[in-house]
């Protein structure tokens, strides 16, 4: 991990930005983005595809950002032009709350986003469907969420409105591009461990349909910055309780492995249309 101090975390993300401009943005005449993609469990599967590559890196290459340590997940910044002509980050990998390195580096990459000039955001995951419905595979639209960590990115009398946490503008835009889209409620839990079964009962009684353990910070994050925010999760098993199996990671893997050509698919269509 390339370190840095998180004492003042939009100092971090400064740092990080210029270091992104100065060796992968200005050597291709780009003065920054215009938004920015994290791939979560299963979806960074055909990354090469999401529009022509300018420059990549690996993450821990990049001053704040580290290697992922879930398998599952890449671990590159790759900067790339959509078919519009927009420039976007991609980032395939991210850092966990369960980590346990502090809230900062969890968004780190948000702030990153933002300070290098992006105003859009999409944050996917894998995750724990609670709709029987749902079977792993699924994409499900993130309308809004619960966050069960008891932390937050912000600090002091930081009021943010988050009365539209995720844009209804650009669920509008994903639904074009796949109308048969779902959506529900995202409940990020600290973790690492999965959730128990009446944890995910707790859930989908306080309003969820979707467990896992990130994307909730960095959407607060987010609309500190004034990202607008879309969150996709894909569902890759049913969470504990639900189906009555066991869970198990590598089902994780597999689930993301068999609907990696459908997500490919929806990221194109989106960045063709964002």
């Amino acid at each position: 991990m390339n370190t840095i101090d998180f004492a003042d975390p939009s100092a971090a993300a400064a740092t990080a930005a210029d270091h992104v401009r100065r060796t992968l943005l200005a050597p291709a005449g780009i003065e920054g983005i215009d938004l920015a993609l994290v791939l979560g469990s299963g979806w960074n599967q055909g990354v090469e595809e999401l529009g022509e590559e300018i420059a990549s890196v690996p993450l821990d290459e990049v001053p704040g950002f580290s290697k992922p340590v879930v398998q599952g997940h890449g671990g590159a910044l790759r900067l790339a032009r959509t078919p519009n002509g927009k420039v976007a980050m991609v980032l395939t990998g991210r850092t966990h709350f369960y980590e346990g390195r502090g809230v900062a580096p969890v968004v780190h990459g948000v702030r990153t986003a933002a300070a290098l000039g992006a105003t859009m955001l999409v944050l996917t995951n894998g995750c724990g469907g609670l709709d029987p419905a749902w079977a792993p595979g699924t994409a499900v639209l993130i309308a809004d969420h619960i966050n069960l960590t008891g932390a937050t990115p912000l600090r002091g009398a930081t009021f943010i409105d988050m009365s539209e946490a995720y844009s209804r503008r650009l669920m509008t835009v994903a639904r074009q591009v796949e109308p048969s889209l779902p959506e529900g409620v995202y409940v990020q839990f600290s973790g690492p461990s999965y959730e128990t079964p009446a944890e995910v009962k707790m859930a989908g009684i306080l309003g969820g349909s979707l467990v896992g353990m990130s994307t909730a910070l960095e959407t607060i994050a987010a609309r500190e910055a004034g990202l607008e925010v879309l969150g996709i999760s894909l569902v890759t098993n049913a969470a504990a309780g639900i189906s009555g199996e066991n869970l198990d990671h590598q089902e994780v893997i597999e689930a993301g492995k068999q609907a990696g050509p459908r997500l490919t698919s929806l990221l194109q269509g989106l960045l063709a249309a964002l």
